[in-house]
């Protein structure tokens, strides 16, 4: 009898667990939000993750419950802990992944580098912050903020009054995050995964290039990144995976500081856009690797397949018409990309495919991923 994995939320990370999972030999699940999303080919339930009855008659035949996106209130979570289904990655880890907050507290437990920061309930204290640091700080709400959504940068604690008009009016208090406007060179990601016996696999540090608060493109491995660099990120992703007790995939969002240092900027407890690259880059992509360690199997090697891959995300998709008859032209001119698309809807800003392109020169590389990319968009 097959392995089962059941997985909540339906979007393209499901979607692309699907293929490894029948390599492996295992059953994959789904428990999506509606009809026809990403990973609707292995949608075996259609519900709200938010309803613990939902979920508990999803999870009770499948072997482990795992995640598509870090959203399951932690009120289900429990509830599916208390029923003995094995939660990969568990409540905890969960937990520090949904509130920034709880996630900037536990990264200053365990000693991990990261920008200055406060929790600030009112104007007059947010502004404290401003003029401690410049007069310019980065306000992000503590909860549902992600791809730029949830985040502003502001010079004056007028400018997100609005956010505290909110939470005055939920009635139960709360806080807004500041933090340090970080002066950095640039953004990096570091992957790492855990199985819940303790085993650890550590991918190259890579770098990310955002647009708009959305990454557009990763470069892997991170270009001219030095040896100390490279082992600084590793040792603190492997840090952070077994200080939290994650299990499967953990991406870390990093900045790298005009000084060569590096700061936790934010955490990913599943596989991750930053990964993307490995599905043609990697000895193993990190949606096999994901599986593998949720069900506590041996990791694989996550060595690149070659000197360099670059990933580019397609955002928005075609003005007029699908990606379809895009296809065909894009594969022509451009037969070592590997196009991969999610099975959505174009529409202005969202992600609805990625290109990965790898070989032996960095720059030819990033052509060919850049050009293959442009024929699905306008």
């Amino acid at each position: 009898m097959a392995l089962r994995v059941g997985i909540i939320g339906g979007g393209q990370l499901a979607r692309m667990m699907i293929a490894p999972a029948v390599e492996l030999g295992v059953e994959a699940r789904v428990l999506a939000e509606e009809p026809g999303m990403s990973a609707e080919l292995a949608a075996t339930a259609t519900g709200d993750y938010r309803d613990a009855d939902t979920v508990l008659a999803f999870a009770h035949d499948v072997d482990v419950i795992t995640f598509d996106h870090e959203h399951v209130p932690q009120d289900v979570l429990a509830a599916l802990v208390d029923a003995g289904v094995a939660v990969h990655p568990g409540p905890e880890p969960l937990g520090v992944a949904q509130d920034k907050l709880v996630m900037r507290r536990r990264m200053q437990e365990l000693g991990a580098p990261q920008p200055e920061w406060a929790a600030v309930s009112d104007e007059t204290q947010l502004q404290g912050f401003l003029d401690a640091h410049g007069g310019r700080a980065v306000v992000k709400t503590p909860r549902g903020g992600y791809d730029g959504k949830g985040v502003r940068v502001v010079s004056a604690a007028h400018e997100v009054q609005d956010w505290f008009t909110t939470l005055a009016e939920d009635a139960r208090g709360g806080e807004l995050l500041v933090e340090e406007l970080v002066d950095f060179s640039r953004e990096l990601a570091q992957q790492v995964a855990r199985r819940p016996s303790g085993q650890v696999a550590v991918y190259p540090v890579v770098e990310t290039v955002q647009r708009g608060g959305v990454c557009a493109e990763v470069l892997a491995p991170a270009p001219g990144a030095s040896a100390r660099l490279r082992q600084a990120a590793a040792d603190l992703g492997v840090a952070i995976a077994e200080g939290l007790g994650v299990t499967g995939m953990l991406a870390v969002e990093l900045f790298e500081t005009t000084d060569e240092r590096i700061l936790v900027n934010e955490l990913a407890m599943r596989p991750h856009n930053s990964g993307h690259w490995t599905q043609d880059g990697a000895v193993t992509s990190q949606f096999e690797q994901h599986l593998r360690a949720v069900l506590d199997l041996p990791l694989g090697a996550t060595e690149s397949t070659a000197p360099w891959s670059v990933m580019v995300n397609l955002l928005g998709g075609p003005a007029e018409g699908g990606l379809l008859e895009r296809f065909a032209p894009a594969m022509a001119e451009h037969p070592r990309a590997k196009v991969h698309t999610y099975g959505k809807a174009p529409r202005p800003g969202r992600k609805v495919g990625h290109v990965n392109v790898a070989g032996d020169d960095l720059d030819d590389v990033a052509y060919e991923a850049r050009a293959a990319a442009a024929h699905f968009l306008d």
